[in-house]
């Protein structure tokens, strides 16, 4: 039972709302830059934050999580809106999206993380962090996207003559800020755990617009500062909402994007989950079942309403635990104060300056796609290193789910190409002649071992004595052991001794398939009472040991 189930919602209000206000102040510039990075309206992040803090915190089983947008979706999202050409549309896919994560948890998927290689999950989000770090430079620069494109590569001297200087100094100085605010001498200081990086980053950035604009050293386009509607009323607040466009309910891509931001935000929630379990001083567990239907609920909500897409997300869910935050009330009260701050202050957010929210993107996609990641990578050998690179350039090269798709294939690829390979390779060179050779199967042997079994089997000399065991064998193909018998078969032809250690005699050879699929060899009698001979010899002949491991 969780200290939830013991005390009750409201008990921990001491603890817990202190903590939901470190998450709001955290999550409110993060849900504007998150928008931002994936191309959509900057109201829509803010939405899907006040949906994660409020509809998800309720439903869920995660005492500490804490849900809204994701800087992995955003790769997604902003490719899927240019594909799908309307917002409008893409909210319909995230609805859709919603639906398939709750049968993903009423069907129980809720382990559905641990069937992708940690090297496509780690690729995929280095992928997603250089994408967001590359689309960044735009907005630091304080230049349209389009005229980026353009000049990047064909003439970026005009591209950095053009920037705007104003910009460029409050995108320097939020990294500078960033930076300082994760140095472990700042760490220690009790104010930065009540104030946050990413919100000294903004504050600043605010003030220097305002010190900028009035002293008419820069100027700034409307384009460059954070611009959500501005309601006159209550009723022109709701009238902000997007509704999805249910007429393209038929449109095979709408479904091809829901099912991938299914896959995404379900294996992100799920990876977070497992993390901020890990670092709830409790130690309690998330039902992830319930926390896939918790989220599907959300993006279902959000998609209704003109919200992103929705994860549990680790940023907010770590300053929630280091805040001090005991039940899922500092999640659901931070949702409350999202939503009652974009009622209530909505000209004060569009004081803010993209650039910050720039910066902070910049230093979220670093920490996504960090060198000590690749490093690491690339010390685990290149069964790791090859798909986690193959998905970060399938993700830049073409879009996410063709980058994860290509990850998995690689690594589907090595496991089957491991699997045909058996380590064991008979030099006839190396042969000396009256020794024996023994082959020791592997504890699992497939099918996928037949080629290399039948041409070790190939490569052994005439008039050898062989020996195979299957001491250590659980569960062995039929088509392997298909292989061994025709060996036997045959090995009279060639001179060949072939002796077989743990097969079932044939007194125990009813069906030639057992439950584990397994066809029954029968021992050459003749060789057993030779090898009971050398043994009351005391012969012990020096073995040619071949190790087969499937």
């Amino acid at each position: 039972m969780n200290t939830e189930q013991k005390t009750g919602f409201f008990s921990n209000l001491k603890s817990d709302l202190p903590a939901s206000i470190v998450v709001f102040l955290v999550a409110l510039p993060l849900c504007l830059g998150i928008a931002s990075a994936s191309d959509a309206p900057l109201f829509s992040g803010l939405i899907a934050g006040i949906v994660g803090g409020t509809v998800v915190a309720l439903m869920s089983g995660s005492p500490l999580g804490v849900s809204g947008p994701a800087a992995g979706l955003a790769a997604i999202v902003a490719m899927a809106v240019k594909d799908l050409g309307a917002f409008e549309v893409f909210l319909l896919a995230t609805v859709i999206a919603g639906v398939i994560q709750i049968i993903l948890g009423i069907l129980k998927a809720g382990v559905i993380g641990y069937y992708f290689p940690t090297s496509v999950i780690k690729g995929m989000l280095a992928g997603i962090g250089i994408y967001i770090f590359w689309k960044q430079f735009a907005v630091a620069l304080g230049v349209s996207k389009d005229s980026f494109k353009e000049l990047i590569f064909s003439n970026p001297g005009e591209l950095f003559s053009s920037a705007n200087g104003g910009t460029l100094l409050i995108t320097a100085i939020g990294l500078a800020i960033l930076i300082l605010w994760e140095q472990p001498f700042i760490k220690r200081q009790g104010f930065a755990k009540l104030i946050q990086g990413p919100l000294v980053a903004v504050l600043v950035g605010v003030g220097l617009v305002f010190y900028f604009t009035q002293s008419g050293i820069f100027t700034f386009s409307e384009s460059q500062l954070v611009s959500i509607p501005v309601p006159d009323s209550l009723a022109g607040f709701f009238g902000q909402f997007t509704l999805p466009d249910f007429s393209q309910i038929f449109n095979s891509e709408v479904w091809i994007v829901a099912g991938t931001i299914a896959v995404v935000a379900s294996l992100e929630t799920l990876l977070c989950v497992e993390a901020t379990d890990k670092l709830d001083p409790q130690k309690r567990v998330t039902p992830t079942n319930r926390e896939l239907i918790a989220q599907g609920t959300g993006n279902m909500v959000s998609g209704m309403i003109g919200g992103l897409p929705i994860t549990q997300v680790i940023v907010r869910s770590s300053a929630n635990i280091q805040s001090g935050g005991k039940t899922k009330a500092s999640a659901f009260f931070h949702g409350i104060l999202l939503l009652v701050s974009v009622m209530t202050i909505p000209t004060l957010l569009n004081m803010i300056p993209m650039a910050s929210l720039a910066a902070i993107l910049f230093v979220v996609g670093f920490k996504l796609a960090k060198p000590a990641t690749f490093k690491a990578m690339f010390e685990k050998g290149m069964g790791q290193f090859i798909p986690f690179i193959i998905t970060i350039v399938g993700i830049l090269a073409f879009d996410l789910l063709v980058g994860i798709g290509m990850g998995m294939a690689v690594a589907i690829v090595q496991i089957l190409w491991n699997n045909y390979k058996v380590p064991y390779h008979f030099d006839p060179s190396s042969y000396k002649e009256g020794e024996p050779i023994t082959i020791e199967m592997s504890e699992d042997v497939s099918f996928l071992n037949k080629a290399s079994i039948m041409r070790t089997l190939n490569q052994l000399p005439d008039d050898a004595h062989v020996i195979i065991d299957k001491s250590k064998t659980k569960n062995i193909h039929t088509d392997i052991l298909e292989i061994i018998e025709d060996f036997k078969q045959n090995a009279s032809t060639r001179g060949i001794i072939v002796e077989t250690i743990n097969f079932k005699s044939k007194k125990e050879q009813i069906d030639p398939v057992s439950a584990f699929g397994e066809v029954i060899l029968k021992n050459d009698v003749s060789l057993a009472k030779k090898k009971q001979q050398k043994k009351e010899n005391g012969e012990r002949p020096v073995s040619n040991v071949v190790t087969a491991e499937s």
